[in-house]
């Protein structure tokens, strides 16, 4: 009579050991795949940054048009000097 209840508490213990070892597998695996795609993502997103280097527009006067005249009004006075020399450019939009 106790060997009944035995056979199935045993297949019932092989299933709980063999589910908890598959998952600890299984999410070892992923932890895995996913620590090496940050590793490929943190190489390339180095290269990229390092590669490329941004040059961003920064406002540092304003022109106004009086009349015949036109004024500029420098709100940085960084750039007066290449105002003087005549070093920069004209863009039509």
């Amino acid at each position: 009579m106790e060997l009944d209840l035995f056979i199935p508490f045993a297949i019932l213990i092989v299933l709980v050991v063999y589910f908890i070892y598959s998952r600890s597998r299984f999410e070892k695996e992923i932890v895995d795949l996913y620590e090496k795609k940050f590793d490929e993502w943190k190489e390339n997103s180095d290269l990229s940054v390092s590669n490329e280097k941004k040059v961003c527009k920064e406002l540092v006067g304003l022109v106004y048009k009086e009349e015949y005249t036109i004024s500029i009004e420098l709100l940085d006075n960084s750039v007066s000097s290449s105002l003087q020399r005549g070093k920069f450019s004209i863009k039509d939009k």
